[in-house]
C-alpha cells in the first residue's frame, strides 16, 4: 500500500442545508396563527358553543405544527377562525334581536 498521494483539501466553507438542526419532520417557518385569543373572546362575550369548538381547533394548532402537519396545522387554524367568526355573528344577531324584542315590547305595553 502506497501513501504517495497527498490528502484533498477540506472543503470550502460551505452553509448548512436549510433546516439543519431543525428537528425531523418540523415544517419550516412559523406556525400559522391559532386565533385562541378570538375563541376566548367568542366564549365569554358572545357565544359559549362556538367559542368552545374554536377554542378546540385553536388549541391543536401548535401540536400538529410540531408534529411536521403543516396541513392539520392550517386547516385547524382556519377552522378555529371560522367558528370564531361564526359565534361572533349569531352573538350579534342575538343581541339585535333581543333590542329589537326590547323595543317593540316597550312600546306595545298593555294596560290591565
Amino acid at each position: 500500500m502506497s501513501y504517495d498521494n497527498p490528502p484533498p483539501p477540506p472543503p470550502p466553507n460551505v452553509p448548512p442545508p436549510p433546516g439543519y438542526g431543525a428537528p425531523m419532520g418540523q415544517p419550516m417557518g412559523s406556525p400559522p396563527p391559532s386565533n385562541l385569543v378570538w375563541g376566548i373572546l367568542v366564549t365569554l362575550l358572545c357565544c359559549l358553543p362556538f367559542g368552545i369548538v374554536s377554542i378546540v381547533f385553536a388549541s391543536q394548532v401548535n401540536g400538529k405544527w410540531q408534529a411536521g402537519d403543516a396541513a392539520g396545522a392550517q386547516s385547524s387554524s382556519d377552522k378555529a377562525r371560522l367558528w370564531a367568526i361564526i359565534g361572533a355573528a349569531s352573538g350579534a344577531v342575538v343581541i339585535v334581536l333581543y333590542i329589537l324584542l326590547v323595543a317593540v315590547g316597550s312600546t306595545t305595553s298593555s294596560d290591565y
